[in-house]
C-alpha cells in the first residue's frame, strides 16, 4: 500500500472541507484515495487519467464491495482531481512495507472495549458497517469535463443507459423494502449479492429498461455457464422477483423456456449418538452447551444464539425459540440433563450483566423498536443474551456501548475444529446436530408430525427428508388403535 505524500494530504483534507464532507466520513475519502493510488501504480494509469476510473469501480466491484462504497470512491477520487491541477504530473507516492498491497474490501471496523467472560480467547470478530454514499457535493469541474468519462456510453431509443447506469437508488429501495416487510438481515444480505450479480451481467443497464428477457439470460447464464445448484438458481429468482415487484414495481412475467439447474437429492449428514458425544467432549464452555443445545433440542445455530434470559422455564421445562425461520415462534421440551449445566449459566450471565451495570453500559440489543417502547428493557437481565458476547460494541453515532450476543462464526469454528480432532470422517457441521436430532427422534418411532413440529418446519415434506437417513422400522403384523 502507498502512502500519500504530507502535502498531498493536507490539501485532500482542505478540499474534503470546502465541500463539507462529515469530519466522521473524511478518514474514509483518506482510504479511498490511498486505494486510487495504489490502483493506479499496480496496474500502470496515470492518476490524473480520468479513464481510470471505470476500471477502479471494476475492480471494487470484483472485490465484492457494496455500490453504496463504490460510489463513495467514486467521489473520492472525483475530489481527488479537483485538488490537483490538469497539469499535475502522474502522483508517484512512496511504498509503505508494513501494509499489504491491493484494494481492500473491508469498511470501517466498529471499535470494542473488552470485558472479562470466562470463555474461552478466540480471535475478535469486529462489527463491520457499510459507509452510506455523502451526498454529491458541488463540483468545480466543467460540465464537459464532468461529462468526459460518459460519452461513450451507449443509449437506447428511449433515452436510457444500456451500460453504466447508476443503481444506488435500487440498492436503497431494496433495502428500505426489505426492512419494511421485517425480513432477515441474511435474506436482505443474499438478495443483495443476487443484485450485484445481476448488475454486472447487465453492465450497469438502467434499471428504467430493465425486463424479463434480462431476467432470462441471467437465470440461463446461472444455470448454463456457472452451473450453479438449483437451490442458488432457485435464490436468485426470489431475488429478482423481489426486485423486480417491490422496488422497480414492475410486473414479473412468465419464466418459461429458462434452463433450470436439475435440482439433485440430497441426504443431510447424520451423526450416531457416540459421535455427537465425542465431538461435545472436545468443545470448551460455552460452546459445548451450544452444542447441547443444538442437539438436544433440534434448534438452529442462530435460533440457539439468539436465546435470551427469559426463553427458559424450568417450571414448565420448555424453551421458547423467538422469531425463527420464518419469523414464526415455537416452544421445545427443555432436556432434563441439562439443567444443571443452564442453571450455572444463567448465573455466569447475572454476574457479568452486574459488572456491565456497574461499567455503565447502555443495554443489549432487543428486536425492532422495543427499546424504544421499553426504556429500561436493554437492562433488565430478562432481556440479556444467553450466550453473551466477549466484547462491548461501541455505537459511532451515540458513543455507547452496547452488548450482542455470541458471534456464529465462533461457534461454527469451534465445532469445526472438534469434528477434525475426532477424525469423524464425516462433513458434520452445527447444523448437523439438528440433522441428528429430527433422525435419532424418527429411529424412535416418533411420528414425523411431531417432529416437524419440533423443528419449525411448515411443510410436512420438508421433515420427510430424514425418512432417507434412517432404516425403515415396518411391523407386520396389524393391530387396531384400541390395542396399541
Amino acid at each position: 500500500m502507498f502512502t500519500v505524500p504530507p502535502e498531498l494530504t493536507q490539501r485532500y483534507e482542505t478540499q474534503l472541507a470546502q465541500q463539507n464532507i462529515l469530519t466522521g466520513q473524511r478518514p474514509h475519502y483518506h482510504k479511498w484515495l490511498r486505494y486510487y493510488l495504489d490502483f493506479c501504480n499496480k496496474y500502470s494509469f496515470a492518476s490524473t487519467d480520468r479513464q481510470s476510473l471505470p476500471a477502479f469501480q471494476n475492480k471494487l466491484r470484483a472485490k465484492h464491495q457494496p455500490e453504496s462504497l463504490c460510489q463513495q470512491a467514486k467521489h473520492a477520487v472525483s475530489l481527488y482531481w479537483e485538488t490537483v491541477s490538469p497539469a499535475t504530473t502522474e502522483l508517484r507516492p512512496t511504498v509503505d512495507t508494513n501494509t499489504r498491497q491491493g484494494v481492500e474490501t473491508r469498511s470501517a471496523a466498529h471499535e470494542v472495549r473488552e470485558h472479562t467472560f470466562h470463555q474461552p480467547s478466540m480471535r475478535k470478530l469486529p462489527t463491520e458497517r457499510l459507509m452510506s454514499p455523502p451526498p454529491p457535493a458541488k463540483s468545480t469541474l466543467s460540465p464537459e469535463e464532468r461529462r468526459a468519462p460518459l460519452q461513450n456510453d451507449p443509449m437506447d431509443s428511449a433515452g436510457f443507459k444500456l451500460t453504466g447506469a447508476s443503481w444506488v437508488s435500487i440498492y436503497d429501495g431494496l433495502t428500505s423494502a426489505i426492512q419494511v416487510r421485517h425480513y432477515s438481515p441474511k435474506t436482505l444480505h443474499a438478495y443483495k449479492i443476487w443484485t450485484q450479480k445481476f448488475q454486472t451481467f447487465t453492465k450497469s443497464k438502467d434499471p428504467s429498461s430493465l425486463s424479463m428477457d434480462d431476467v432470462k439470460g441471467f437465470l440461463s447464464f446461472l444455470a448454463v455457464t456457472k452451473k450453479v445448484a438449483a437451490s442458488s438458481q432457485n435464490q436468485a429468482f426470489n431475488a429478482l422477483l423481489f426486485l423486480f415487484k417491490h422496488v422497480l414495481e414492475k410486473e414479473f412475467g412468465n419464466v418459461e423456456g429458462v434452463v433450470r439447474a436439475k435440482r439433485k437429492p440430497s441426504i443431510p449428514v447424520v451423526l450416531s449418538r457416540e459421535e455427537v458425544d465425542r465431538i461435545i467432549a472436545r468443545l470448551d464452555p460455552p460452546y459445548a452447551l451450544v452444542a447441547k443445545l443444538l442437539y438436544g433440542c433440534g434448534l438452529r445455530l442462530f435460533e440457539c444464539l439468539k436465546l435470551r434470559v427469559q426463553d427458559l422455564n424450568f417450571a414448565m421445562m420448555i424453551l421458547t425459540v423467538h422469531d425463527g425461520k420464518g419469523q414464526k415462534d415455537r416452544t421445545v421440551p427443555l432436556p432434563q440433563a441439562l439443567v444443571p449445566e443452564l442453571q450455572a449459566q444463567l448465573d455466569q450471565v447475572a454476574r457479568f450483566h452486574e459488572a456491565d451495570l456497574a461499567a455503565g453500559y447502555a443495554g443489549t440489543f432487543l428486536p425492532s423498536a422495543l427499546a424504544g417502547k421499553y426504556k429500561r428493557a436493554p437492562k433488565e437481565l430478562a432481556w440479556q443474551w444467553l450466550f453473551p458476547a466477549m466484547t462491548l460494541t461501541l455505537m459511532p453515532d451515540t458513543q455507547e456501548y452496547w452488548r450482542y450476543h455470541l458471534h456464529e462464526r465462533q461457534v461454527q469454528k469451534a465445532i469445526q475444529e472438534a469434528v477434525r480432532r475426532t477424525r469423524i470422517p464425516k462433513r458434520a457441521s452445527a447444523h448437523t446436530f439438528r440433522h441428528s436430532f429430527a433422525s435419532h427422534l424418527l429411529q424412535a418411532n416418533y411420528d414425523i408430525r411431531t417432529i416437524q413440529e419440533l423443528l419449525g418446519h411448515s411443510d410436512v415434506r420438508t421433515t420427510m427428508i430424514y425418512t432417507r437417513t434412517v432404516r425403515s422400522i415396518t411391523l407386520k403384523e396389524a393391530k387396531s388403535p384400541l390395542d396399541l
